[in-house]
């Protein structure tokens, strides 16, 4: 790998937008036809986000669950590498960078916040809905946007708790990585 391609990767890494781009389509798959559903809490859209990142283990996943890996549609490339790394925190894959994503795009008018007890819930609007449609007709995210409906029908109905319960026993290998580290499958 040529070093103009490694400072290429790790600049798209720092992009707000990027992420921003991936998390919108992500909270757009959460909306149907006649309702629009929440993500209940920031852990469990770090969750799906994981899967969303990491498209090897979105394979594993939907093999955990009985389903074809085929549907994830992973390439040869994106099998040995991450394009945006996560942590391994508290409650699994991580990224300290979902506060200030989800407060720019509501800022935006992308999505909107609400707290329900303790959880944050964050819904997409219907300009962020345009916009991730928008997004999802372009060929750079089409397979994003593909993944991330995947991702909502296999295991948008999963709480908080079963999400990452079933990350850590998919992936028993991220508990023995240290709070902090970037994690590697």
């Amino acid at each position: 790998m040529s070093l103009r391609l490694l400072r290429a990767a790790a600049e798209t890494e720092n992009l707000d937008d990027f992420h921003l781009s991936r998390l919108l389509l992500l909270l757009g798959a959460f909306q149907g036809r006649k309702k629009r559903h929440s993500v209940q809490g920031i852990t469990k859209l770090a969750k799906l986000d994981f899967l969303l990142r990491y498209p090897n283990c979105l394979t594993r996943a939907l093999q955990a669950i009985g389903k074809s890996d085929d549907l994830a549609q992973v390439g040869e490339v994106e099998a040995s590498s991450i394009e945006a790394k996560m942590i391994r925190f508290r409650y699994g894959p991580w990224d300290a960078r979902y506060r200030r994503w989800i407060g720019l795009l509501s800022a935006k008018g992308l999505v909107n916040t609400y707290v329900e007890g303790n959880t944050v819930h964050v819904v997409i609007t219907d300009k962020g809905k345009e916009v991730a449609g928008l997004f999802a007709e372009e060929d750079e995210f089409k397979l994003i946007a593909q993944r991330s409906l995947l991702i909502y029908k296999n295991f948008g109905d999963f709480s908080a708790t079963k999400i990452k319960d079933f990350i850590y026993e998919v992936f028993p290998e991220i508990v023995t990585i240290k709070w902090g580290q970037e994690i590697q499958l």
